[in-house]
C-alpha cells in the first residue's frame, strides 16, 4: 500500500513570488522543480493572476513542512504586470485583426458563390435553385 503525500498549501505570497519567477525563467521545468511544485500548478496560478490578479491567487493557508519563501524573487511589480497587461491587449489585437482578415476572406468568397448562383435571365434559361 503506497501512502499519499499530504495536500501541501501554498500561500498567496509564496504564489506571487513564484510567477515573478517564472516571468524571468528560462526554463520553468527546473524552476517547477525547484519550488516543488508542478509544471501545471505555476501555469494554473498564472492564469489565475492573469484573470484576476492577486485576489484570484486563494490564500488558503502556509505550506506545511518547509520555509517557502523564495531568495530574490519578489511580487510582480505594477511595472512588470504592466507589461504583462501590454502583452496580452497585444496578443488579442493581434488575433483580432487576424479574424477580421478571415472574416474578409470569407465574405468576399461567399459575396462570389452568390453571384454565380443569380438567375441570368435570359430567354431560354431557368434559375438554378437548391
Amino acid at each position: 500500500m503506497s501512502k499519499s503525500r499530504p495536500k501541501t498549501r501554498w500561500t498567496r505570497e509564496f504564489k506571487l513570488q513564484a510567477l515573478a519567477r517564472m516571468d524571468a525563467a528560462a526554463d520553468i521545468n527546473a524552476l517547477a522543480q525547484e519550488l516543488g511544485v508542478g509544471r501545471r500548478l505555476l501555469y494554473t496560478w498564472r492564469n489565475k493572476y492573469r484573470t484576476g490578479g492577486a485576489d484570484a491567487l486563494h490564500a488558503i493557508g502556509r505550506p506545511l513542512e518547509r520555509d517557502w519563501r523564495l531568495p530574490e524573487a519578489s511580487v510582480p511589480s505594477t511595472a512588470s504586470a504592466k507589461g504583462a497587461e501590454q502583452r496580452r491587449i497585444e496578443e488579442l489585437e493581434r488575433k483580432i485583426g487576424q479574424q477580421q482578415v478571415e472574416l474578409d476572406f470569407f465574405r468576399a468568397a461567399l459575396r462570389h458563390v452568390r453571384e454565380q448562383r443569380l438567375p441570368k435571365g435570359g430567354p431560354g434559361e431557368t434559375p438554378f435553385t437548391r
